[in-house]
């Protein structure tokens, strides 16, 4: 305060701006720091909403099922081949199994990437064993996952009255070309009831306000132009 002129208004004027300009100077630094501040919590934030999403999607992978055949076959479409010639049988196995066998290892691979140190441990000796060509379980690490995710969104332990019965890979839908085959059968049919959506959600909009309603036109219109396409020949 001892620095400060107040002896003319031109001395007052000098030493309000001189304080404004310091003033400007200390607000303009803290808004930095703390915009760096809160990229770099914005930054933290994704890279452990992405891990969480992969484990999570690897647990799904992993513990998917309770009953049937909870281990993992390593073999390959090769070997099965090599040993149906042997035989001098159809081929064997099931693609079944195999997609299962190849969603374990792309699952295992995701979580030796982004998984804590016991995690990639247990993630590391199954990829180790499927390379060696030993069936594998996952249930040790279907429980290390499902701790770790509870821990990070906050939840409560699990009880230890609670039995949970040994959890193995996801079992994917059998019939897997057949599934791809009726979904290009019926790529008419979809595009009508997407029409058909259009015009439904159009409609609960038109209560709402005009542009609602030009959007229960729009999908009206779709609707009869896959009508017409539907019923023109050929």
């Amino acid at each position: 305060m001892r620095n400060l002129d107040f002896s003319s208004w031109q001395a007052l004027l000098s030493t309000l701006l001189g304080l404004a300009v310091i003033t400007l100077i200390g607000v303009g630094i803290r808004l930095l720091a703390m915009q760096t501040i809160q990229q770099r919590r914005e930054r933290e934030n994704r890279q452990i909403n992405e891990r969480l999403r992969t484990l999570i999607a690897a647990y799904k992978t992993l513990g998917g099922s309770f009953t049937g055949d909870l281990a993992v076959d390593p073999t390959h479409l090769r070997d099965l081949r090599r040993v149906a010639e042997q035989e001098g049988g159809g081929p064997a196995g099931s693609d079944r199994t195999r997609r299962m066998r190849d969603a374990v290892e792309a699952a295992l691979s995701d979580i030796i990437l982004l998984g804590t140190e016991e995690q990639v441990h247990l993630a590391a000796r199954a990829a180790t064993e499927l390379a060696e060509g030993r069936p594998i379980h996952t249930h040790d690490l279907v429980v290390s996952l499902r701790n770790f995710v509870r821990e990070a969104l906050d939840l409560d332990p699990i009880p230890a009255s609670v039995a949970i019965p040994r959890q193995g890979p996801t079992r994917p839908g059998s019939g897997g070309g057949g599934g791809g085959g009726r979904g290009k059968g019926d790529g008419d049919k979809g595009e009508g009831r997407s029409g058909r959506g259009g015009g439904g959600g159009g409609g609960m909009g038109a209560g709402m306000g005009l542009g609602a309603g030009i959007g229960f036109g729009s999908g009206h219109l779709r609707d009869d132009a896959d009508t017409d396409d539907g019923a023109s020949p050929g």
